[in-house]
């Protein structure tokens, strides 16, 4: 009797889940089973709801406590509104070059002047980059005066650009991909360098050629490197133009319009700038995520 009930007792183990409906055999063990599977789900989407909340309560709760604190600083501290205007004031003036079409207007002439300087930028940095991590003679050649280029502050070479092209986009332009050359030319450099030389060498080996062994092997193994190179020469654009309309001293432009209000001791109208200066960094921020997203996707 013990033997047999031993012997019942190991078939019943050895039966796998999946084979319960088949064989008829341990129903009971079978709805434990999707009870743990069903409790496991319901854990792991807890814990993503938790992540998302950590990932957007903070920022929000900290955004209330700085506007009621600028409020009741302005309110009730006695703030010289010269220094800080208060809250209202500054939605009144967002709201009035809104319905103006200044803000739009302006934005529209710095996001044409930091996309085409990203994107001479982006087509300069990465065949650069990738010569100056695969060469060694042209690093020793080009990268002491890469350096130095870096070194010098755009705000000084902006007014050498004017003399030599004169007033409007262009050598705006040419600032801005100034600004954005350097950290994307070092992170496709970083990203080139860091590949693993055994793969390489395995796919020369198979018979990999110069295209072949760039597009299918370097480019997929230096792409995190080369996303984090876009996404930071992206959000640098918005500065490099900013500081080639401050030098220049235009018309046009978010920088002008910020150059305007100080001229006119109009702090709320250089408040409201610096709220869609905000706004246009945290696009650019949302599409370089989406770029992220789609290139993880693809590869």
């Amino acid at each position: 009797m013990s033997v047999t009930t031993s012997t019942t007792k190991q078939a019943f183990v050895d039966v796998r889940p999946d084979e319960y409906e088949r064989t008829g055999v341990g129903s009971s063990g079978e709805e434990r089973f999707r009870e743990k599977e069903r409790l496991s789900q319901m854990s792991s989407s807890r814990l993503k709801t938790m992540e998302r909340l950590f990932s957007i309560v903070p920022p929000i709760i900290l955004a209330i406590v700085l506007l009621v604190s600028w409020y009741a600083g302005t309110t009730y501290g006695h703030v010289n509104t010269l220094l800080l205007p208060a809250p209202g004031d500054v939605f009144s003036s967002l709201v009035q070059g809104l319905s103006a079409g200044t803000f739009f207007s302006n934005a529209w002439f710095t996001i044409q002047e930091s996309i085409f300087g990203f994107l001479l930028a982006m087509a300069i940095a990465l065949p650069l980059g990738y010569g100056l991590a695969k060469s060694r003679l042209l690093a020793s050649a080009i990268h002491p005066y890469l350096a130095a280029g870096q070194a010098i502050p755009a705000i000084v070479i902006a007014p050498v650009l004017v003399i030599w092209l004169g007033y409007g986009q262009i050598p705006n332009i040419l600032v801005c991909m100034l600004v954005v050359l350097f950290p994307m030319v070092m992170n496709t450099i970083l990203g080139i360098q860091t590949i693993d030389p055994a793969l390489t060498d395995a796919a020369r080996v198979e018979g990999a050629a110069s295209w072949s062994m760039l597009s299918q092997i370097e480019f997929p193994l230096a792409l995190p490197a080369i996303l984090t190179a876009v996404r930071t020469g992206f959000t640098l654009s918005i500065t490099g133009a900013l500081v080639a309309e401050f030098v220049q001293g235009g018309d046009q432009g978010l920088g002008s319009l910020v150059l305007l209000a100080k001229n006119q001791y109009n702090t709320p109208f250089m408040f409201a700038t610096l709220v869609v200066l905000a706004g246009l960094a945290a696009l650019y921020y949302a599409c370089t995520w989406l770029l992220t997203r789609l290139a993880n996707t693809i590869y």
